[in-house]
């Protein structure tokens, strides 16, 4: 059984949903051993997340950010959170929706996504850094 785990960070992205599989894949090169198995993503933030979804219409992604800004606008009345800027309290909801993980089957040393699908970047806040990211691959190696 193969183990192993790679902290990245990902380039600094604008307050939207962004297609990130081929970034991901550069810092794995190591997945391409693995015949059977899966690889487990985790962002390291609580105004960022992850989700899989479509990869061939980029209209799907900023579909998505309007929904997630109508669901959880910025300045409710009702926030408490507010001292770190109007986009930070939905940016923490947001985040807590979509996820902050994901796990992906690995088959025939390539993600067993479907055809259209691609690993996103949902990046919840207006002026973000890199975002970091830790992959842990596990599996058995091909012969």
């Amino acid at each position: 059984m193969f183990w192993d785990q790679v902290s990245f960070q990902l380039r600094p992205q604008p307050r939207g949903v962004h297609l990130i599989t081929r970034e991901v894949l550069a810092h794995i090169p190591q997945l391409n051993q693995i015949n059977v198995g899966l690889l487990h993503l985790f962002i390291q933030h609580t105004s960022a997340s992850l989700a899989i979804n479509e990869n061939a219409d980029p209209t799907v992604r900023s579909d998505v950010r309007r929904h997630l800004d109508i669901l959880v606008p910025e300045n409710a009345p009702h926030y408490q959170h507010t001292y770190e800027g109007p986009d930070d309290m939905p940016a923490h909801i947001k985040s807590i929706l979509t996820g902050t993980e994901l796990t992906i089957p690995i088959k025939n040393g390539a993600l067993a996504l479907g055809t259209w699908q691609g690993i996103y970047l949902c990046e919840h806040r207006n002026a973000a850094g890199g975002r970091r990211v830790i992959a842990t691959l596990q599996g058995n190696l091909k012969s």
